[in-house]
This record gives C-alpha cells, sequence and structure tokens, in this order.
C-alpha cells in the first residue's frame, strides 16, 4: 500500500478514536480513561511487534532513537491527558476540530524543526485548515 493509503487509514482511525473515547469517558475519571487506553496501545503495539518478529531489532536502536521515541512517548502522553480532559468537558465536535490543528502545528514544526521546505501549495493548505479551525470552533 502506498503511504496515502496510510494516511487515510490514520485519520478514519483517528475519527474512531475521538468518537468511542468520548462516549468511554463519559462518568469517568479523564486521567483513567487514558491509563486503559494506553495498556491497550501498549499490549497492541507489543503484539504486533512480536508477531512480526520484529522484537530483534530493539538491540540496533542507537541512542538518538531511544531520546527521541522516549520524547515522542511523552508528547503522546501529554496529547493525549488534555485531549481526554478536553472531552470529558465539551462536545467531540467542538474539540475534534482544535485537536486536529496539529496538523498545523506539525507542518510548521517539520519546516522550523526538521528544514523541511514550505511551498505555496502546503502552505495555503495550513492556512485553509487554520481558516477552518476557527470556523467550526466560533
Amino acid at each position: 500500500m502506498s503511504w496515502a493509503v496510510y494516511a487515510f487509514l490514520s485519520a478514519l482511525f483517528a475519527a474512531l478514536t475521538s468518537i468511542l473515547a468520548k462516549a468511554g469517558v463519559e462518568n469517568v475519571n479523564s486521567n483513567l480513561a487514558t491509563a486503559v487506553r494506553t495498556v491497550v496501545v501498549l499490549f497492541m503495539a507489543w503484539g504486533i511487534v512480536f508477531a512480526t518478529g520484529r522484537h530483534h531489532e530493539l538491540a540496533a536502536m542507537g541512542q538518538r532513537n531511544w531520546l527521541f521515541l522516549t520524547l515522542s512517548g511523552c508528547a503522546t502522553g501529554l496529547s493525549w491527558l488534555f485531549y481526554y480532559k478536553a472531552l470529558q468537558l465539551e462536545q467531540a465536535s467542538k474539540v475534534i476540530p482544535i485537536d486536529k490543528s496539529s496538523v498545523v502545528f506539525g507542518m510548521l514544526l517539520a519546516y522550523l524543526v526538521l528544514g523541511e521546505t514550505a511551498d505555496a501549495k502546503s502552505l495555503a493548505g495550513g492556512a485553509l485548515i487554520t481558516a477552518g479551525v476557527f470556523i467550526l470552533i466560533l
């Protein structure tokens, strides 16, 4: 499959995640809900690693890999904690668009931190996403 198919599948499952999380966080502490979700993701991810025999590649990972994957995990955890709290406090239809503004933040960080190039098409797309987020939350 191409990268675009994987990206669209990611978007589909992210949408399902939001709807299922909103239903699951009702009458439950948002931090507890995040912890339960994290355990499920943990078992699922390691299950796939072991099922595909990729666990042997752990030894080949360098310090840089460990550092950035650990930092990414911390960022993911914080994102999930804040997201579940927001879902607990507000309608999913209001929280989801703001959460998806991460697309624009991600694009900006890719340009600034990773040195990726910004072309007119990506800048226009980012501006439209930003405008769409503001329209949806006002």
